[in-house]
């Protein structure tokens, strides 16, 4: 482990593996709460609150508990469970530090915890055989490159709101053709590392 290794994981993890633009992975929240920045911003940072702490514990939990006693195979439902746990936790300090983020957000908060792309951090980071610090860095980089996602895109829409539209593009259908513009543009990224 040098450096450059973790400075590759954390630019692969921000820019060429995005898992909202490269893998389409939570793509619930990143359609459903992009209508505003201010809202963006704000499940950017309970998703990148969620996903640093989850990758984290769920590596612990692999290393200490699932690998020590055979139990690899409930591997899946472990790292569930942490994740709804911490989703709990961020959804009590939003509630009780943010009651108009709180209701902004919706029924996207809970679903935090079905969001595919925490999941998915922490079984890659398992597969990909990281230590405790890559991990760390992984979870974290893909965490931010999810928040930079999900709040250009939600910059897109809201200037597209004031755009003139035609009417059978306006709503959904805009918004889907913004998301896949912007998936090819960060494809560019993927000679970078």
């Amino acid at each position: 482990m040098t450096f450059g290794s973790l400075f590759v994981i954390l630019v692969s993890g921000i820019l060429v593996n995005n898992y909202v633009l490269s893998r389409n992975l939570g793509i619930c929240p990143f359609l459903g709460v992009s209508k505003q920045v201010e809202t963006a911003f704000g499940m950017g940072m309970a998703v990148t609150f969620v996903m640093t702490l989850a990758g984290t514990i769920t590596y612990l939990v692999q290393t200490f508990i699932l690998n020590n006693l055979g139990l690899a195979y409930m591997q899946t439902v472990s790292f569930i469970l942490v994740i709804a746990a911490l989703v709990q936790f961020v959804e009590m300090v939003i509630q009780k530090s943010s009651p108009t983020l709180y209701q902004s957000l919706g029924v996207y908060l809970p679903l935090i915890t079905t969001n595919c792309a925490v999941l998915g951090v922490a079984i890659l980071n398992i597969q990909q055989e990281y230590n405790l610090i890559e991990t760390i860095i992984n979870s974290a980089a893909s965490a931010i490159g999810f928040s930079l996602a999900i709040v250009l895109f939600a910059g897109i829409r809201e200037r597209l709101e004031l755009s003139d539209i035609p009417e059978a593009f306006k709503g959904f259908p805009i918004a889907l053709f913004t998301a896949s513009l912007m998936s090819m543009a960060f494809m560019g990224f993927a000679g970078l590392v």
